[in-house]
């Protein structure tokens, strides 16, 4: 009899129905996920109107060309420095997405809790890389009984102390499959989570050692955590990373029978330290799969990661383009330097800073113009306001692209997204599942 708290974890899809794998595609992702739309029409409709679309504004949209562009810059940075690339999927938890990713090189793909792991099971990813000690009961049975049914399947996760591993332990007795386990490296106090010391690191090591149940296989962490993040003190996080690995490497911590040594990290704000650093790794006992986790790349944004993303530090490696737009429209026009526009809290992601006005398209030409001039001052739960240096710059009617910061709190607000060419042509629609 199957317990009542596994119950929730049974093995079917986001929208209810049986898990199928041999339905997925051939990089073990379904490619058109159920509930996917048609695409159609154009966006922002030219003449003015929603109904080519089939939706009112506000609407969120992908931009096809700098889709593509940032998949394939990224794909080919972690190529290019010798880098595995599990990028992170709770920034988009878009499916199709994922499949694309996994086109351009992907290794696998980052979890950052249970069910985002359960989704990108129900479609089929093969390869899974939880950035968490996951100490959940059923949710560890369900890994393990994933693992039991697909002896493709391959899961690793963080450990970061030793109750955890004792808990980890208890959840998987009776089962089957050994889970395996990275030691998660803390970026230093005040900082996140992970073991904080090298000493903290040893003793969670020796508690996996000491449990059948779990197969330590590396050393993983996050160096965008480190306080007061700064290429010197990055460089010297990645490096303290790196040292444990050689050290438990000679010392015998990692399991024995193991094909490779994962040696992870690697956010949107540092990779390049993360290249530099993992370039420098001597040869160990096995090979060493060296694995980036960046995500908010994957769209990029118009602010926050603009500014962050390390293509600054190096623009000879490349560059990102930002992919999305929030196209709304102006419903009240009070005075010369006053406008709202049909989009506030409940549309737009605003964590990192307000959105920044892009264009502007007339609402009877359908020309389109700079919003230079228009800014975006206050957030209502459906309101954007906006303050304009002249009269003109806006008109009841017109739409107002802004761009936003974080793609992470951009996606999650979004279940379908058009994506669409330079002509506002609407190609696919991407589906989340948050």
């Amino acid at each position: 009899m199957q317990r009542e708290e596994d119950s929730a974890w049974a093995a079917t899809q986001s929208d209810g129905s049986p898990t199928n794998r041999s339905t997925t595609g051939s990089r073990g992702c379904r490619p058109t996920p159920s509930g996917r739309a048609s695409p159609s029409g154009s966006w922002p409709p030219r003449s003015g109107t929603c109904t080519r679309a089939g939706s009112p504004p506000p609407v969120l949209t992908l931009d096809a060309e700098a889709l593509e562009h940032t998949l394939t810059a990224l794909g080919e940075y972690a190529a290019r420095h010798g880098l595995a690339f599990a990028p992170h999927g709770k920034t988009c938890m878009a499916p199709q997405l994922f499949e694309r990713q996994l086109e351009h090189g992907a290794w696998g793909i980052t979890a950052a809790v249970p069910h985002q792991a359960r989704v990108y099971r129900a479609f089929g990813i093969r390869r899974i890389f939880l950035a968490n000690e996951l100490v959940d009961p059923a949710a560890l049975r369900w890994v393990a009984a994933e693992l039991a049914a697909d002896p493709g399947f391959r899961f690793v996760c963080y450990v970061d102390s030793v109750r955890g591993v004792e808990l980890m332990d208890r959840g998987l007795r009776g089962q089957s499959q050994v889970v395996d386990v990275v030691v998660e490296l803390g970026a230093g106090e005040g900082a996140r989570t992970g073991a904080r010391t090298d000493e903290d690191c040893r003793a969670v090591a020796d508690a996996v050692a000491a449990a059948a149940t779990l197969r330590l296989v590396g050393i993983a962490g996050y160096e965008a955590e480190v306080p007061g993040a700064d290429p010197e003190s990055v460089h010297a996080y990645l490096r303290r990373l790196t040292g444990l690995a050689v050290e438990f490497d000679r010392a015998g911590r990692f399991a024995a029978g193991l094909d490779e040594i994962v040696v992870s990290a690697g956010g949107s704000a540092w990779f390049d330290a993360v290249a530099d650093v993992f370039g420098e790794l001597p040869q160990l006992s096995r090979p060493v799969l060296k694995l980036l986790r960046s995500g908010a790349y994957v769209s990029h944004d118009h602010g926050w990661y603009t500014r962050l993303t390390p293509f600054n530090r190096v623009p000879q490696e490349g560059g990102l383009r930002p992919a999305f737009r929030l196209w709304t429209q102006v419903v009240s026009r009070p005075s010369p330097t006053q406008a709202f526009v049909n989009a506030g809290k409940r549309d737009i992601a605003y964590d990192l800073g307000l959105p920044e006005a892009e264009l502007v398209r007339d609402a009877l030409t359908g020309e389109e113009r700079s919003a230079a001039g228009v800014r975006v001052v206050k957030l209502s739960d459906q309101h954007a306001w906006l303050e304009t240096d002249a009269e003109e710059d806006v008109r009841v009617g017109d739409w107002v692209a802004l761009g936003m910061s974080h793609p992470c709190t951009i996606f999650e607000k979004w279940p379908l997204i058009p994506v669409v060419e330079a002509d506002g042509t609407v190609t696919d629609y991407v589906r989340t599942f948050f």
